[in-house]
């Protein structure tokens, strides 16, 4: 075989694979740069789940999406939306064919791992005041110390009141903070597994140590820092029985690298890939041949159980009401629909490289990770999807021009993962993960690539606007 033939040959049967920068044009670079300072500002205000509630509203409302009231009329191009107790919102755009062709769905989720304060949480040791807090998802729990921490969330009182909260999020704020031991004093610290040396019962916030009354008084700092929350929100002691306060780190979404290539913030699994669901809707400059709906799910990182997560029916109730518009049964509308899982998934990180499978790895900037199966070992809790439907995705983006790729967490025996596409499979509908590559998943600061994000939500743009 000649040198030529050979080349012509591996081009046509080998792997095209390669770094995005290779493939995107310079008109797409300044879109990207204008959709990822967006995707930062909506990071920034998200940083709780019911934050990024009000700011997905908010954005909503403002490109005409108006509130989903059970039994209204839906007709081609109406855009609704429906808030789950203020937790998760589903948001739909009606297409010109009805819901008996099915629908095209992205679900993502917008919660993240974080510090939960328990409900009795105030406490004084050695005259210092202190949270109690129990953490919420998948964390390194020694990456949580001696990093500054904000306050956000809601106290709800007895008379129906529902007070905001936000301790540190605002410039000039005072920061909280978990100390650590000094080396000096760390040798049995040392010798122990990362995942014992910062025991959870010790992730404890540090709130202040001023004390008030008279020196012979006991609790005189825990006191000071009552009043000062009495004085800001009115509440007592006992209203941090029905609060929901998290904490989180108090830092602002940012660019990394000299080049700026990349995005570094809290919260970006699985903020990111909800971002370019929701602005991807949104930006949809057609009506959609299919119903475009997009979920933004809570309580994915602690199994998508409760009432605002995605194994609670209202999905499906709010699929049965639409459906119900057009006179359908949301069972033909399920079977006929197909399903975006978006979720983040591990990019390839050569410091770790070990635990890595590189062959089936997700790099950074080589676009939106597809993966087939999510799971653990032997793919357990993974929704697995069949052939004819990833065949189906590939079609979808390269239809649509999309740097993509496919996907695995890691090694097969290092560990896993899941994500909602089981409880979506689970109803009937075709479903494929894909999502964002991140740097130091779950981690309080977490990194990933602008190409890729930008990716990710032409990849949602053109499930909204499949038309097969």
């Amino acid at each position: 075989m000649e040198p030529s033939e050979f080349k012509e040959l591996k081009k046509q049967l080998s792997s095209t694979r390669k770094n995005g920068y290779d493939k995107i044009s310079a008109a797409d670079v300044d879109a990207m740069e204008t959709y990822c300072g967006g995707y930062k500002a909506f990071l920034d205000i998200g940083k709780t789940e019911r934050l990024c509630v009000n700011e997905t509203i908010r954005l909503a409302e403002e490109r005409g999406y108006r509130p989903f009231v059970r039994g209204m009329e839906l007709h081609t191009g109406d855009k609704v939306y429906h808030c789950n107790r203020g937790k998760s919102v589903l948001l739909a755009r009606i297409g010109t064919a009805p819901l008996s062709a099915g629908a095209q769905i992205t679900a993502a989720h917008i919660d993240s791992p974080r510090l939960d304060l328990k409900p009795n949480p105030l406490y004084e040791e050695a005259e210092l005041a202190y949270f109690k807090t129990h953490y919420y998802g998948g964390i390194r729990k020694y990456q949580w110390v001696t990093i500054p921490l904000e306050l956000r969330g809601v106290i709800a009182l007895k008379d129906g009141t529902v007070i905001s909260v936000n301790i540190g999020g605002e410039e000039g704020d005072p920061r909280l903070v978990i100390t650590d031991l000094l080396p000096h004093l760390s040798a049995e610290q040392n010798k122990k597994p990362l995942s014992e040396a910062v025991p959870a019962e010790s992730l404890n916030l540090l709130l202040g140590s001023r004390p008030i009354g008279d020196e012979e008084d006991s609790g005189r700092v825990k006191l000071a820092v009552l009043k000062l929350l009495h004085d800001k929100y009115g509440i007592t002691e006992d209203d941090f029985i029905s609060a929901e306060l998290e904490a989180v780190p108090a830092v602002k979404a940012c660019d990394i690298g000299l080049d700026r290539s990349m995005i570094g913030a809290y919260g970006q699994d699985d903020r990111v890939c909800a971002y370019a669901a929701l602005k991807a809707l949104l930006d949809l400059d057609k009506d959609p041949v299919k119903t475009a709906v997009c979920v933004l799910a809570d309580k994915e990182e602690i199994g998508s159980d409760g009432v605002t997560g995605m194994q609670s029916a209202a999905f499906d109730t709010f699929m049965e009401d639409l459906c119900e518009a057009q006179g359908v049964a949301v069972r033909e509308c399920l079977e006929h629909s197909f399903c975006l899982s978006a979720d983040v998934t591990a990019a390839y990180d050569p410091n770790f490289g070990e635990v890595y499978e590189k062959r089936n790895a997700a790099f950074v900037n080589y676009g939106i990770g597809l993966c087939k199966y999510t799971g653990s070992r032997g793919k357990s809790g993974a929704s697995d999807a069949n052939a004819e439907t990833v065949a189906y995705a590939r079609k979808l983006f390269d239809d649509a021009d999309v740097i993509w790729q496919m996907a695995e967490l890691g090694k097969v025996d290092a560990g896993g993962g899941g994500t909602v596409a089981v409880y979506m499979a689970n109803r009937n509908i075709t479903t494929l993960d894909a999502g964002v590559p991140v740097l130091s998943m779950h981690a309080p600061f977490e990194t990933v690539s602008k190409l890729d994000c930008y990716e990710t939500y032409k990849g949602m743009k053109a499930v909204y606007l499949a038309d097969f």
